[in-house]
């Protein structure tokens, strides 16, 4: 695996409440495009249900990263965008439900998370984007 170290901890900053503050990584790198809440079809998935939508997502973005011939222990880095931070349990519950099965004793990777106005279909509540250190 090209992962090389995972900074859950450093002095003089609280510990992340479930991300790394930092993934260091060799190899190649893939950034992988905003995932969302739709089914093959291009249907929205879950409507108005931020839980449901962000297992969509995830699931959708698990099928690029396995496209890649990567897994979950590969992703770096997850952007959220999220219509309504007040959600945000729902999403992390969501995400606990995917990750940490696949992780194991592993932190969730680094993770950045910014509410937004809206995203480009208004029925959408999150959008998933990664950075993924490709196996060699």
């Amino acid at each position: 695996m090209p992962i090389t170290r995972r900074l859950s901890e450093a002095e003089g900053l609280a510990p992340g409440n479930g991300f790394v503050h930092a993934v260091a990584a060799t190899g190649p790198l893939a950034f992988v495009s905003g995932q969302v809440a739709t089914d093959p079809a291009g249907g929205v998935v879950g409507a108005g249900n931020l839980a449901v939508q962000t297992t969509q997502a995830l699931l959708n973005l698990q099928t690029v990263i396995r496209a890649l011939g990567a897994g979950w222990a590969d992703v770096l880095r997850l952007n959220w965008y999220v219509v309504d931070v007040a959600q945000l349990q729902s999403l992390r519950d969501a995400r606990d439900a995917i990750l940490r099965p696949a992780l194991g004793e592993l932190p969730n990777p680094a993770s950045s998370l910014i509410q937004v106005a809206g995203l480009f279909r208004p029925e959408l509540l999150v959008e998933v984007d990664a950075v993924v250190a490709l196996p060699q």
